[in-house]
């Protein structure tokens, strides 16, 4: 207790003195508590794993509880050091939001953001501090089921949209009521698992590693992000918890990077499944001494205060600055002031507002995939309309990592009774999301002639996706396309609503349906946000952040790939003959000899970046302040600026999200095809025209190498502007 006292009368010193007194008096095995995160399901549990000195815990599902928590680290420990208290707020606490992977199809930041403040405010509320999100793994392989929790398959999405969760959970100080830590993660390269299979190999060359994996991260050491969490995966056959280059060298070192950098669940005891340790002290060890901070799992010290590792395993002097690192953070977050909440302040329930926001988000992430004969918006008055799949009456909505006490969601059903009151609607099931009944589909089907449009409801259960949820079949589960295709086959006016964590293959029914909305998992406003863009109230304006395949066996397929030195440029039929045409499908190309599948048109089924509208955009006026720029002037800071303008030439309101894309024409290393450099998103009423201004700079113009240098090389840079990667207008910068 004595040392307690001395240690609260350290608080009127400056942050680093307060900090090493403090660690000046800790024994080793309080040092290593400091440096571990671990659970107990019950509170008398999880009280006995703060009273051995263990240093962060998961929280303990109410402010009241955690309170509790923190008295017994505050009152009941030698130096009374409050504690961090970690939870998984992925996209939403109470308030659930769409999916990450849906908040990227915005390519808006301010939805990433709103979602992280309202999160923070509503976690911290109960004695949050740390979120374990945003994830910032690229994802270009959509049989991983992580792709959900992450922002799609472009390194300058997710560095912008991460950036923004970032900046939001943290908010303007750490030590205020309703900011939480961030944590970056997975560090690095966990995405690229070899077949889209979780947890699986990772085998990159540097230059992928550092322009498409890493600049993610990068972006979110400036943003001031407070932890990074290392990945399970290995990097050249050495694990991302155990690598001292990516951990020390890179991140610590290159980036500066001084905050905490945290293990996954487990991650080093994976060790030694990964074989390169051989006991749990060895495992250990060997991730402290490569730069980790925390490890989760609790295995540093024993709640009866047995280390596993000594000062022969890790030095004093790594251990000092892992532990200086955690305590640095619980001073930035004012728990040595206050650990405490207010119980009775605690958010338990969405408010108004936060419902608001969510629908808002929800509305700004549908993507319009298809409308053939403007199908939607729906007419408005009175109109008989039959709502069949699984999705009609499934209140599955909220998606992966979404918190077990979070509020529910309504159906699609209930939303569209309330928001359509004009409809006559009829529902049918037609059929499950995994089995299902041809005598249904052909009762649908009965139905559909005696309505004037059917709006299917299809999609993936939020179960599929998300942590250790790969898919080896990326097309709808169980029987929904029959469904589609019995519907199809009625010629009554049908879209399709699609629900879903991942890019979807559709080839089996696409074709035959005039009308396709994506609609993700929106989260507890999700139905709502349907059912108003089938209505007309709101203007899907979202794209795509990932491609979607026309086969499973397609994957992965990405926008900003290599040219290769033999591409398949356009469609044409092959000279075979008519048995070898039947068995491989239609030809691509009238080069044979070309980088394609000869059983599948060329290209995706929706590229990255592709969304329609209810309204229509022109573009014109690409023009470049300067036509060459020197590399010199570059490297020092100047940037150079393109004006665009853009016209809404429809009838309606709408939003036109407009794309930057670069190409590098002649380089050292083989370049994407195209690479986005900049997007935003403007509404436009019907008639408006806005001029938008972009800017470019040395970070955008350049890529990094196989030996860790970035370089921009003199040369042509092509510019393409438009509501696509291909652009509709285009101009040249000669970099001198």
């Amino acid at each position: 207790m004595a040392a307690r006292t001395d240690v609260e009368n350290l608080q009127n010193r400056e942050p680093r003195d307060f900090i090493d007194n403090l660690i000046s008096v800790m024994s080793w095995e309080e040092k290593l508590g400091q440096l571990q995160i671990a659970f107990r399901p019950q509170l008398e549990g999880a009280k006995e794993l703060v009273r051995g000195g263990t240093g962060a815990v998961f929280w303990p599902r109410s402010a009241e509880a955690t309170n509790e928590l923190q008295r017994v680290a505050r009152e009941e420990t030698p130096h009374g050091i409050p504690l961090l208290v970690g939870l998984d707020v992925i996209h939403g606490q109470r308030t659930t939001f769409p999916v990450p992977l849906a908040q990227a199809a915005s390519f808006d930041p301010a939805v990433a953001a709103a979602d992280a403040r309202t999160s923070a405010r509503e976690a911290a509320s109960g004695g949050v501090n740390w979120t374990f999100s945003p994830m910032m793994d690229v994802s270009r392989d959509p049989r991983w089921g992580r792709v959900v929790e992450g922002f799609g398959e472009d390194a300058y999405v997710n560095s912008v949209f991460g950036a923004a969760k970032v900046r939001a959970y943290q908010g303007q100080r750490l030590d205020d009521d309703g900011s939480i830590l961030a944590c970056a993660k997975h560090f690095v390269a966990y995405s690229q698992a070899e077949g889209g299979r979780d947890y699986n190999t990772v085998d990159v060359s540097t230059q992928r590693l550092r322009n498409t994996y890493m600049e993610p991260f990068r972006a979110a050491v400036e943003a001031g992000v407070a932890t990074v969490m290392a990945a399970f995966n290995t990097v050249s056959g050495r694990p991302a918890h155990a690598n001292t280059h990516l951990l020390t060298d890179v991140l610590k070192g290159e980036w500066g990077f001084d905050g905490v950098v945290v293990g996954d669940a487990d991650g080093v005891v994976n060790l030694l499944d990964h074989g390169v340790a051989g006991t749990l002290r060895d495992a250990l060890a060997q991730s402290y001494r490569a730069g980790l901070d925390v490890e989760m799992g609790g295995n540093a010290v024993s709640f009866n205060g047995v280390a596993a590792v000594t000062p022969e395993d890790v030095s004093l002097e790594r251990v000092n600055d892992a532990v200086r690192r955690v305590l640095s953070l619980k001073y930035a977050l004012g728990l040595f002031d206050n650990p405490y909440r207010n119980a009775a302040q605690e958010i338990t329930a969405p408010t108004p507002d936060s419902r608001d926001a969510a629908r808002e988000a929800a509305e700004k992430s549908l993507v319009l995939l298809k409308n053939d004969g403007g199908i939607l918006p729906v007419p408005p008055g009175p109109l008989r309309v039959l709502l069949t799949g699984p999705y009609a009456q499934s209140t599955d909505h909220l998606g992966a990592w979404v918190q077990s006490f979070a509020a529910p969601s309504e159906s699609l059903a209930e939303a569209i009774h309330r928001e359509c009151p004009d409809w006559s609607v009829t529902v049918m099931e037609g059929t499950g999301f995994f089995k299902g009944n041809p005598e249904d589909h052909a009762a649908v089907a009965a139905a559909a002639a005696k309505h004037d449009l059917v709006v299917i409801a299809a999609g993936e259960p939020s179960a599929l996706t998300g942590e250790a949820s790969s898919r080896s079949d990326l097309r709808l589960p169980g029987d929904q396309e029959e469904l589609i295709q019995a519907v199809a086959g009625t010629g009554t006016p049908f879209a399709v609503v699609m629900f879903n964590g991942r890019p979807l293959v559709t080839d089996a029914w696409i074709d035959s349906a005039p009308a396709v909305l994506e609609a993700w998992h929106l989260g507890i406003e999700g139905p709502a946000a349907v059912a108003r863009a089938l209505s007309g109230a709101v203007n899907p304006g979202g794209r795509l952040p990932m491609t979607f395949p026309r086969s499973s066996s397609q994957v992965p397929i990405y926008y900003d790939h290599e040219n290769t030195g033999r591409p398949a440029t356009h469609s044409a039929s092959l000279d075979e003959d008519p048995g070898d045409v039947a068995l491989m499908g239609p030809a691509n190309t009238d080069d044979r000899y070309t980088s394609k599948y000869r059983d599948l048109p060329l290209g995706p089924r929706f590229p990255f970046g592709h969304g329609l509208s209810y309204t229509s955009f022109r573009y014109e006026g690409l023009r470049l302040l300067q036509q060459d720029l020197p590399l010199e002037a570059l490297r020092a800071g100047e940037r150079f600026r393109l004006d665009v303008t853009v016209a809404n030439t429809g009838n309606r309101t709408g939003d036109e999200v407009t794309l930057v894309c670069i190409r590098d024409r002649v380089a050292s290393l083989a370049q994407p095809t195209r690479r986005l450099r900049g997007f935003t998103r403007t509404t436009l009423d019907a008639g408006e025209t806005a001029t938008l201004t972009f800017e470019l700079g040395w970070q955008d113009l350049g890529f990094w190498d196989n030996h860790g240098n970035y370089l921009v090389e003199p040369g042509e840079i092509e510019i393409h502007v438009g509501g696509n990667v291909e652009g509709d207008l285009h101009a040249v910068l000669e970099l001198t």
